[in-house]
C-alpha cells in the first residue's frame, strides 16, 4: 500500500531546536499555491538544501504550471542538510514535502531537478530518506513515478536507471500533459508497465526500462541505447520547446522565503536561448531556439512581480541578456518606473564589449561593486579555438570604458583544460589579467588606486555532451594542478587574484557528463560509502568515489580522460536537444582549424539543425546589434 497522505510537522518540529537553519523545513510561505485536496499530487524535489534550491527558477515553472492545472497539487522538497537527515533518520521521519509536510512517497509523481551532474548523489538520498526503492526495477505499483528533468539531463545514461521517466527539454507544458495522462491511467486501473508505455509516447519523455544498451556497433565502450525489441517508442527522443515563449508567464516566482538564499531577489526570464556557440557550452546548444520577450511584457512582469513579493532587486535572467535585441529600452523604462523606489535591477549576463559596460551602467546607478567578463582563454588563438567570437581589444575596450565610468573591481573568467591549450595560453590568462589592471590604473585617479583589484577565476574544461567537444578528453586532473601553478606564477601583479576550481570534482563532474548505464553502481556505491553534497566542497571525497568505482572494475580518470572516435555511436544520441550530428562534427573540424562560426541571430542560419528538427525558429522583437 501507498503512504498515506498526512500532515507530519508534528514529528519533525521538536527536532527544529537541535539544527541549523530550522527556517529550512518550516511552511507557510508568502505566495506558495498548492491544495492539498487535489485528486493528484506532485512534489519537485530540488536535490540541495531550500535556500540553494527555492530560487531556482525551472521549478518555480513547472510549481506554477501544475498548480494551474486543474485537479492537480504541486508541492515542493528539498534535502534536509546533514544535521537535518541523520536527525530524521534517528527519529525513523520520512522525507517529507514542504507544504504539506507529507511523505513525498505518498504522491503520485515525484520529480527531481537535475542542476548538475554533483547532484545525483543527492537524489539517492532523497529517495533513502523518502523510503522509495531508488532503482526504477524495484518499485512497484503503489510506488510514486520517480521523474527527472532539468539542464544536465542531456545525457541521462549514467544515471538513468534511477528514474521511470526522464522529461527532456523545456517543460512548462510538458509535465502537465504527463501527469494529465499519468492521472487518467491511473484512474483507470492500469499497471505501472502500461502506464510507462503510454507515457513514453509523450514528446520529450525517455522512459529508460524500454530502452537498451549494445554494442554490436562501433561505439564507445558505453555502447549505445536502442528501444528495446518490439516497443513502441521512439528511437531518438527529442526535447520538448516552448514555441510560443511570449505566451508564457514570466513571472513565475511567486514565495516570498522565511530566510535568506543564496540569490535573494525577484527573477523575470526576459529570453531563452543562446546562439553565440561557443563551442565548449552545452546550455548555447540545448536552450535552443532563441525566443525574446517584448518590452512591454518584461517591464510589466517586473512591476507586477514587485508588488507581490516585496523584493528591493530584480533580476533581468538569461544564458545572455545583454544580447535582447530590446535591452536598452527595456533598462531605461525600468530605471524611469523605478526611480526613487530603492529597487535595483541586476543582469547577471554581461556582454564583453562596451555596450555591455553601458548597459551595466544602466543598472548599477551608485552601486558600482564589481563588473565580470567572460574571455574564457587568454589567447586570441584559443579564442578562436572555442568560438568565443572576442578579441583582446573588446576587452581592452569594455575594461577601460567600466574603470572610466566608476568600477574598481573587475572579475575575469577563464577555462584550463580546453582543446589546443598550451602552456602560452596559461601564461596568456596572467597577462591578459595584468593588462587589465594596467588599464585601470592608466584610468582611475591616482587618488582612487587604493581599491583596484582584478580578479580571475579559472574552471575546468569538461566535455559535455551536444556540444563540438563531446568528442573530447578531459585533462588529466595532476595536469590541470600543473598548470594551475603555472598560472600562480605567471602572475606579476598581487593586486590580481587568482581562484580556480577543484580538479577532482571536475574529474568527477566529466565521468557523469560522458559515462553510460554502467556507473549506476559507482553513483550508488558512492552515496552508500557516505557521499552527499557533492556540491559542497567541506562534503566531496574523492577517495569514496574511486573506491566505488574500483569495485565496479572502473577506473575514473581513464574514463574521463579517454578521446571518443569522431565516427563512434555514442551514449546519449537516443536523446536529443534537435541540434544534428552533422554540425557538431563541422563545429568539431572548425575548431581544429581555429575558425569561427557567426551568431546566427546577426547573420545568416548556421544549419545547427535545431530549428527544423524541433518546428521552432528563433523569435526576435527587435534588431540585434
Amino acid at each position: 500500500m501507498r503512504t498515506p497522505y498526512q500532515n507530519r510537522f508534528a514529528d519533525i518540529e521538536p527536532l527544529l531546536a537541535h539544527v541549523e537553519k530550522p527556517s529550512r523545513y518550516i511552511n507557510h510561505e508568502w505566495g506558495t499555491l498548492s491544495e492539498q485536496d487535489a485528486s493528484y499530487r506532485a512534489c519537485l524535489i530540488y536535490p540541495d538544501v531550500y535556500d540553494v534550491g527555492l530560487p531556482n527558477q525551472g521549478i518555480a515553472i513547472l510549481y506554477a504550471a501544475l498548480n494551474r492545472a486543474p485537479g492537480i497539487s504541486c508541492e515542493r522538497g528539498y534535502i534536509p542538510w546533514v544535521d537535518m537527515a541523520d536527525a530524521m533518520r534517528t527519529a525513523g521521519i520520512p522525507l517529507l514535502s514542504l507544504e504539506g509536510a507529507a511523505p513525498a512517497a505518498s504522491f503520485d509523481v515525484v520529480g527531481f531537478h537535475i542542476p548538475h551532474e554533483m547532484a545525483v548523489t543527492n537524489v539517492l538520498e532523497g529517495l533513502d530518506l523518502a523510503g522509495i526503492p531508488k532503482f526504477a526495477a524495484d518499485r512497484g505499483e503503489d510506488d510514486p513515478l520517480v521523474i527527472a528533468g532539468g539542464p544536465s539531463i542531456y545525457n541521462p545514461e549514467p544515471y538513468c536507471d534511477f528514474f521511470d521517466a526522464i522529461l527532456i527539454g523545456e517543460g512548462e507544458e510538458q509535465i502537465v500533459e504527463f501527469c494529465e495522462i499519468h492521472r487518467r491511467l491511473r484512474d483507470e486501473g492500469r499497471s505501472r508497465a502500461e502506464i510507462l508505455l503510454e507515457l513514453a509516447k509523450v514528446g520529450g519523455v525517455y522512459v529508460p526500462p524500454l530502452y537498451e544498451v549494445r554494442h554490436d556497433e562501433l561505439c564507445t565502450r558505453w555502447g549505445y541505447t536502442v528501444p528495446v525489441d518490439g516497443a513502441e517508442v521512439p528511437p531518438v527522443v527529442y526535447k520538448r520547446v516552448v514555441r510560443d515563449f511570449g505566451a508564457t508567464d514570466p513571472l513565475a516566482q511567486s514565495i516570498v522565503p522565511y530566510t535568506e538564499l543564496v540569490h535573494d531577489r525577484l527573477s523575470v526570464e526576459v529570453l531563452r536561448g543562446c546562439a553565440r556557440g561557443c563551442r565548449f557550452c552545452q546550455a548555447g546548444i540545448t536552450y535552443r531556439p532563441v525566443r525574446e520577450r517584448t518590452a512591454d511584457q518584461i517591464v510589466s512582469s517586473v512591476m507586477r512581480g514587485l508588488e507581490k513579493t516585496g523584493y528591493d532587486e530584480v533580476s533581468l535572467t538569461s544564458l545572455s541578456t545583454t544580447d535582447h535585441s530590446c535591452v536598452k529600452e527595456i533598462l531605461t523604462r525600468l530605471n524611469h518606473r523605478l526611480e526613487g523606489t530603492g529597487v535595483s535591477v541586476s543582469v547577471p549576463s554581461q556582454r564583453l564589449d562596451s555596450f555591455g559596460v553601458e548597459m551595466a551602467l544602466a543598472v548599477a546607478g551608485e552601486k558600482k561593486g564589481g563588473l565580470t567578463f567572460a574571455p574564457e582563454a587568454g589567447s586570441q588563438r584559443l579564442r578562436d579555438i572555442i568560438n568565443k567570437n572576442v578579441t583582446e581589444e573588446d576587452l581592452e575596450r569594455a575594461v577601460h570604458a567600466a574603470f572610466e565610468a566608476g568600477w574598481r573591481r573587475c572579475k575575469l573568467y577563464f577555462m584550463m583544460g580546453l582543446p589546443g591549450e598550451t602552456d602560452e595560453d596559461i601564461v596568456a590568462i596572467a597577462e591578459l589579467a595584468d593588462h587589465v589592471l594596467d588599464i585601470a590604473r592608466e584610468v582611475v585617479p591616482k587618488g582612487q588606486r587604493g581599491g583596484l583589484s582584478v580578479s580571475v577565476s579559472v574552471a575546468v574544461f569538461i566535455p559535455k555532451a551536444w556540444t563540438p567537444f563531446q568528442w573530447c578528453a578531459q585533462l588529466d586532473d595532476d595536469e590541470v594542478k600543473r598548470r594551475q601553478q603555472l598560472l600562480l606564477k605567471s602572475v606579476r601583479n598581487k593586486a590580481v587574484r587568482v581562484h580556480y576550481h577543484d580538479a577532482e570534482t571536475s574529474l568527477i563532474e566529466a565521468v557523469l557528463s560522458r559515462g553510460g548505464r554502467a556507473l549506476a553502481p559507482v553513483i550508488l556505491g558512492a552515496w552508500e560509502r557516505g557521499q552527499r553534497f557533492d556540491a559542497w566542497s567541506e562534503h566531496f571525497e574523492l577517495d569514496r568515489w574511486l573506491d566505488a568505482a574500483a569495485a565496479c572494475g572502473i577506473d575514473l580518470r581513464e574514463v574521463a580522460h579517454e578521446e571518443f572516435p569522431l565516427d563512434a555511436r555514442l551514449p546519449w544520441e537516443h536523446t536529443s536537444p534537435g541540434v544534428s550530428r552533422g554540425f557538431l562534427e563541422r563545429e568539431w573540424r572548425r575548431a581544429l582549424a581555429g575558425k569561427t562560426t557567426a551568431d546566427c541571430t546577426r547573420e545568416s542560419c548556421t544549419g545547427c539543425g535545431v530549428c527544423p528538427t524541433l518546428g521552432a525558429e528563433n523569435v526576435l522583437i527587435g534588431e540585434r546589434s
